[in-house]
């Protein structure tokens, strides 16, 4: 089902209808009273302060107190209906979006971290409030209806003035509502962009200054960030214009008709109690037609969100749903594989097999760990796994990118939910139990937003726990070691062995890495040039007998 923008905003409106529902009447009999308010004040001008009746005075005093309680009350229960429908609704979006984004089947999109992030984080949240919106809108038309019955009452013409001239002033301010959803749509656009280039600046810090790149890397960002910068601007200022407009045009209407009541009360068609009513509704009416005069502008915001929450929630996944459970045998089948700088590439890793790949360029290696990884879809050829559906191989194979991320909770957190014995074997191949036991908290030591508070090996091998934990028929590793001791590297090479190729062990493990250490625990090695396999033998006879791979693993 294509999720187009109306469609997202009929479905929040249609799951919330109860919370909506309940939080609309409400905030409508709280803005009911208010319009009441005026309305009691000139009875009791009318009936106690001009006759000096101190009974009708008490009695309507009494009866305006009432009302104010009533009103309060409303309001406050309303109003916390309408905003946890806001919470709710807003959870259900980020989750909904961050499944997509996390699908093992992958999901076909342009859009980079940062744009994902924005999306899931701040449009979301805007989309939800069109919640709030209508059950205000609706309690602003309620207001309005109180106001206008009680001047028609009072005079049909101050009547006919509010009835005949709020229509137009709203058809009027809602001519602007595309020009708003462009600027606000382009808005967090160019905010995602920055977020992604800052995500990805500050993963690739190191390199950047490694290669002397961070003063280029800056330039960059500084454009896209003034970039992000001048489109918030044209917003806010399309924004602030709209407000001040429609805020101009409601207090007008407001002036008009507290002018035409002054005449009436002088020429002595209504009362001085009517004449107060007339004015304190006048300067009532103020906030309702405020409401509905911004009304164009939130909901532009509202349905330009929804745009992009349905670029993610449209996409089509990488590879089709599955129709049945995958098998556990896995054999791993590449063929003819063309995206970027691979071409042609072919390799077949069968069950139990350890096979690692040596690529003589990096991209090489980076495009075959994100292809396998789902990152995107290949140009052509083919990734599958040996007697099973295409769309099995993603539930069967795990790829653990290079840079990994870590989240904010504990270690235990972070490694997912296994049993304690698969964990603690995890723990040990990958020598994360040192990183463990260095916290008198274990694996309940507290983890900050992307492991900051641990070192580059740490996170490392946490991550690499994690992924031996999840125990798939076919791991993909990328360079699981650059950032440990030759020590501990040789101890995990030894661990990764021990754990997925032991005795009658049919698990498959690919590990994309120029580390001897590691090489040297498989049981074969394909070499990669040209985005092609050039050679495939083990790792001591291609020591032995190719140069060039001697000279791209041994240090």
């Amino acid at each position: 089902m294509v999720m187009t923008p109306g469609r997202i905003l009929r479905r929040t409106l249609s799951r919330n209808t109860r919370r909506l529902t309940v939080g609309t009447l409400l905030l409508a009999l709280h803005q009911a009273c208010e319009a009441s308010v005026p309305i009691l004040i000139g009875v009791i001008i009318d009936r106690a302060v001009t006759t000096g009746d101190a009974a009708q005075l008490v009695l309507w005093t009494a009866a305006l107190g009432l009302l104010f309680v009533l009103l309060s009350t409303a309001y406050r229960q309303g109003a916390r209906q309408a905003v946890q429908a806001v919470a709710t609704e807003t959870h259900l979006l980020r989750t909904e979006i961050a499944g997509r984004i996390i699908d093992p089947r992958g999901v076909r999109t342009e859009l980079r971290t940062g744009d994902l992030l924005t999306i899931t984080s701040d449009d979301t949240e805007q989309a939800a409030y069109l919640l709030e919106h209508v059950a205000r809108v609706v309690g602003a038309l309620v207001a309005t209806a109180v106001g206008a019955v009680a001047l028609f009452v009072i005079s049909v013409p101050l009547g006919l003035v509010v009835l005949l001239a709020t229509p137009a002033v709203l058809l009027a301010l809602q001519l602007t509502a595309p020009l708003m959803t462009r600027r606000y749509a382009e808005q967090q656009r160019v905010a995602g962009r920055a977020s992604a280039l800052a995500t990805d600046l500050v993963t690739g810090l190191r390199p950047l200054r490694g290669i002397g790149a961070q003063d280029a890397a800056a330039r960059r960002y500084r454009e896209v960030s003034r970039a992000s910068l001048s489109a918030t601007l044209h917003a806010v200022r399309a924004r602030a214009g709209f407000a001040g407009g429609s805020a101009t045009v409601s207090t007008l209407l407001a002036c008009g008709i507290a002018v035409l009541a002054g005449w009436f009360a002088l020429t002595g068609r209504i009362t001085p109690g009517q004449f107060i009513t007339v004015i304190g509704l006048a300067q009532f009416l103020g906030e309702p037609f405020g409401t509905l005069a911004i009304v164009p502008g939130r909901l532009a915001e509202a349905r330009g969100s929804a745009q992009r929450i349905s670029l993610v929630l449209s996409a089509d996944p990488v590879l089709p749903a599955p129709d049945r459970e995958p098998t556990e045998r896995a054999e791993l089948v590449v063929r003819d594989l063309h995206s970027g700088p691979l071409r042609g590439l072919d390799l077949r890793v069968g069950p139990g097999e350890f096979v690692g790949v040596v690529a003589h360029r990096p991209a090489d290696a980076d495009e075959l760990a994100d292809l396998l990884g789902g990152q995107r879809p290949a140009e052509r050829g083919e990734i599958a796994v040996a007697g099973a559906a295409p769309h099995e191989a993603r539930d069967m194979m795990l790829a653990e990118p290079h840079h990994t991320s870590l989240f904010t909770g504990t270690i235990r957190t972070n490694l997912g939910n296994n049993l304690d014995e698969a964990l603690d074997e995890a723990l040990r191949a990958s020598a994360a139990d040192e990183v463990v036991a260095l916290h008198p908290d274990g694996l309940d030591h507290p983890v900050a937003e992307r492991g900051a508070d641990l070192s580059g090996g740490q996170r490392q091998r946490l991550a690499l726990a994690r992924a031996l934990a999840a125990d798939p028929p076919i791991l993909v590793l990328h360079e699981p070691t650059t950032a440990v001791d030759a020590v501990t590297e040789h101890a995990i090479a030894q661990g990764i062995r021990s754990l997925r190729h032991g005795s009658g062990s049919d698990r498959a493990t690919v590990v994309l890495t120029s580390s001897p250490a590691l090489l040297a625990q498989t049981d074969r090695v394909l070499v990669i040039d040209g985005g092609a396999v050039v050679a495939e033998s083990t790792h001591a006879t291609l020591v032995a007998g190719d140069p060039a791979y001697r000279k791209a693993v041994l240090r």
